[in-house]
């Protein structure tokens, strides 16, 4: 019985490292996005600069959000083996 107890805990766990990663690779999107949003706002660059400005933030935003979610998935498995 205690088997399906802890099965049961693993998967809630797992649940809530997943939300947790998600989460958090949002606002990390978010912010590495605002730091090509702002300067791009604040000088006023319109046209080609501008658009690119906001394209490299989009893609080093994505990145770092899989990023994020990679990190914090493989940290929980490394633990979940390690018995923690």
């Amino acid at each position: 019985m205690d088997m399906g107890r802890e099965s049961r805990w693993e998967k809630d766990a797992m649940t809530v490292e997943i939300m947790f990663a998600l989460v958090t690779a949002g606002f990390l999107a978010a912010i590495v996005f605002g730091a090509f949003l702002v300067p791009a706002l604040a000088v006023g660059t319109s046209g080609p600069a501008g658009r690119s400005l906001l394209v490299v933030g989009a893609v080093l935003a994505a990145g770092a959000a899989v990023w994020r979610v990679v990190r914090v998935l493989r940290r929980f498995d490394g633990r979940r083996h390690q018995g923690r």
